[in-house]
């Protein structure tokens, strides 16, 4: 049941945890890093050695992911007519020896290195069972009603009553978590390269298997494909090869893994490819029925599990990898941007 007099679902999605960390819970799986697993993560920590995990925010550069998408265009606030960049305070008052630097950028929250929040994709949901599906999110929390835009595209009208964005499962939701645990990193790239593989559950485990990787509730998976440096050669070359579609990634829409994704009590995702699950998919819904983006719908709408996509993996998995290990204190929350869908992290990785 919800807080208020009406719940916002009375039929759980099949597969779901709705309710599972109440009634109003915005923040999924992340519940499960508790203080004593922040106190686990730290242990990892044993050489004091810093990796960024992401990429420069306008890589990508020379290349189209995302047609909406954009990388920053920077700019600089005026003094007057004067733009603060190299600006002499003595302009101000005579006898100052400030020189002052104060710009802005106009960025797209969900390009280079990103997290996705709970409310990114939801899905058209019966909530109470009564035939009428509505777009719904993790949790049940609804489009214009909860996170608002101008148009309500079920039923075909616009809306006047802003302010727009997400008034439940918001970015910010997630940086208040601090979102600090332990890191996990699979290494797909070296047991098959840069190559369009769709990993599902049986691969996914004998990787595992071979690596002697283990996978604990609280942890964050980190998948590691190699194209976070095929990114990185387009972005220092603009003629270097690259092919959007040459990477790696998990299959989505494989039961087995949905399943093992559900029992393993991970509380995030991260990869350094696009999406994190291979794109286009390889299974796609019967008869054009369903999710297009299958491990989106179980981990955004179904889990609450945020996904982080475009990481920058490979200079600490190539570290692990030659120490013998996997695991690392992982720190990475996004801005504290109330109402947005998503935002870029500079994430970390601590060994």
């Amino acid at each position: 049941m919800s807080t208020s007099e009406t719940p916002r679902w009375t039929v759980r999605p099949v597969g779901s945890n709705w309710g599972d960390f109440g009634a109003d819970d915005q923040i999924g799986r992340l519940n499960l890093i508790t203080p004593e697993r922040r106190v686990a993560a730290a242990r990892e920590v044993q050489e004091g050695i810093a990796f960024c995990l992401s990429l420069p925010l306008d890589c990508p550069r020379h290349v189209e992911l995302h047609p909406r998408r954009k990388p920053p265009e920077m700019g600089w606030f005026l003094r007057g007519d004067d733009p603060t960049m190299n600006y002499p305070m003595d302009r101000v008052q005579p006898g100052q020896t400030d020189v002052v630097c104060d710009d802005k950028a106009l960025i797209s929250l969900q390009f280079s290195t990103q997290w996705d929040s709970l409310c990114h994709i939801g899905q058209l949901y019966d909530a109470h069972g009564m035939g009428e599906a509505e777009a719904t999110y993790y949790n049940g929390w609804r489009a214009n009603e909860d996170i608002k835009g101008p148009v309500d595209y079920v039923r075909g009208c616009s809306h006047r009553n802003g302010p727009y964005g997400a008034h439940a499962l918001g970015i910010e939701t997630i940086a208040e978590t601090g979102l600090q645990t332990r890191g996990v990193m699979i290494d797909l790239f070296v047991h098959v390269g840069l190559e369009r593989v769709s990993v599902g559950y049986e691969q996914l485990m004998r990787i595992l298997d071979a690596d002697g990787v283990d996978v604990g509730p609280g942890d964050v998976l980190a998948i590691r494909t190699g194209f976070d440096r095929a990114l990185l050669g387009r972005y220092a070359d603009p003629d270097a090869p690259f092919d959007q579609h040459r990477c790696s990634g998990l299959d989505g829409g494989d039961p087995a893994l949905q399943r093992w994704i559900d029992d393993s009590g991970i509380v995030a995702i991260v990869s350094d490819n696009e999406a994190v699950e291979l794109l286009p998919p390889t299974h796609l819904p019967d008869g054009g029925h369903g999710p297009h983006i299958p491990l989106h719908n179980l981990c955004l709408f179904r889990l609450g599990i945020p996904l982080g996509e475009m990481f920058l993996l490979s200079d600490l998995a190539d570290w692990l990898r030659a120490n013998g290990r996997s695991r690392f204190l992982f720190t990475a929350p996004p801005l504290r941007l109330p109402g947005a869908v998503g935002s870029p992290v500079t994430g970390v990785g601590t060994v």
